[in-house]
């Protein structure tokens, strides 16, 4: 077993059971992508079995705290199997669901998702890339699913030095299903669908959000970034007479007009625009329109604190035109998904959002993702989506 040892002071982070240690904490020690090595303080006291990742700046990605376990199958069984089990316990109001949520399920990089009949799986980091074959016939034999379908094409791939793939990893047949969600069908494609196929994290906050459009009594809903129209569904469902989604992507609008069509709503209360949000908000309040509730959903503007700057000023002028174009007593949905925007950063964002639109409300609701994407207690990085639900004055 190769060995790594770090700079005096460094240890902290994995004594706190923290999983990452950047290239920069290395004192000494090598080995071939994602090995399992055996990490240790300058004085020698082990800390931690963990995968090791030359092209990463995130050197090592930790398997174990436990000196006496070894990384082997039944290592990786074992995680599986208490993953799914606690899926099993969990309120899931869908047949579609994250079994696996990397490290928060003590497995970095590894990302599951069940739909239906199939597995959607993404192995994102080179340590469970090395164990591809072991983990796929786990899979097979603690979920009883026959069909695994490979979306190992997210960048993160690229920062670990791996090529992206995708494809059937066991069995075939069509990658285009449907899913339950609520009392509601939502279609996806996972070999075509964003991440896994589908964002399953923001399923309660679109039950929230049909929520708030029935207790509001919101009519005109704008739903930006609407993807597949999720969160249009959602408005219909909570009694709004009319719906706007917003979308750069001509596929995702024409699946989102099937989603409306498919649970029953009418298609010609659904207007689709294939627009830049954006300026679509600028020319919604140049021409005068005022909504009822508002959804923004944008895609990671930060991936890392790195970006958190400039993300800031994106977040801040789209929140600022939605809070402009809502009506007095209408409903803000607002979320980010980027990683290096902390909760309580976002909070400020949208806070000086209201300072420049010269309005104010009330925080009504935090929200965040769906509990089979769980944060733990020793990993705050994972807290990745939040959202705030904002009841304009």
């Amino acid at each position: 077993m190769k060995v790594i040892t770090l700079r005096d002071g460094k240890e902290r982070s994995l004594a706190r059971r923290h999983p990452w240690v950047f290239e920069s904490s290395i004192a000494s020690g090598k080995a071939d992508a994602g090995e399992t090595v055996r990490v240790q303080a300058k004085d020698g006291r082990f800390l931690a079995w963990a995968s090791y990742s030359p092209a990463s700046q995130i050197r090592l990605r930790a398997w174990s705290f436990a000196e006496t376990e070894r990384i082997d199958s039944a290592f990786f069984a074992r995680r599986i199997e208490q993953a799914v089990a606690v899926r099993t316990r969990l309120p899931i109001a869908s047949d579609a669901m994250r079994l696996i949520h990397g490290e928060a399920d003590g497995l970095p990089g590894l990302i599951v998702d069940r739909y239906g009949d199939l597995l959607s799986v993404q192995f994102l980091s080179v340590g469970v890339e090395r164990f591809k074959a072991s983990i796929t016939e786990l899979l097979l034999q603690a979920t009883g699913i026959k069909r695994i379908y490979e979306r190992s094409d997210s960048n993160a791939r690229t920062l670990e030095g791996l090529a992206e793939t995708t494809g059937w990893l066991k069995g075939s047949g069509a990658t285009e299903l449907t899913i339950r969600e609520h009392d509601w069908k939502l279609t996806l494609d996972v070999a075509e669908g964003h991440k896994t196929g589908f964002y399953l994290d923001q399923r309660d906050n679109r039950k929230a959000f049909a929520e708030a459009v029935r207790q509001y009594g919101c009519r005109r809903v704008l739903n930006c970034y609407c993807y597949t129209g999720g969160f249009s569904v959602a408005a219909f469902a909570g009694g709004a007479s009319e719906v706007t989604s917003v979308d750069s992507s001509a596929p995702a609008l024409a699946r989102a007009d099937a989603h409306v069509v498919l649970n029953g709503f009418d298609a010609a209360q659904h207007i689709t625009l294939d627009a830049d949000v954006n300026q679509t908000l600028r020319s919604a309040l140049e021409e005068g329109k005022r909504f009822d509730a508002i959804v923004l959903d944008p895609p990671k503007f930060a991936p890392s604190v790195s970006h958190a700057e400039r993300a800031a000023r994106a977040y801040k002028d789209i929140n600022r035109l939605a809070l402009k174009l809502l009506e007095p007593g209408g409903v803000l949905f607002t979320f980010s998904c980027s990683g290096g925007i902390s909760a309580d950063l976002f909070h400020k964002i949208v806070a000086g959002a209201g300072i420049d639109a010269e309005v104010d409300g009330l925080v009504v609701d935090r929200l965040g993702a769906a509990p089979d994407h769980p944060m733990t207690l020793l990993f705050p990085e994972g807290e990745y989506l939040k959202g705030l639900v904002v009841l304009k004055r």
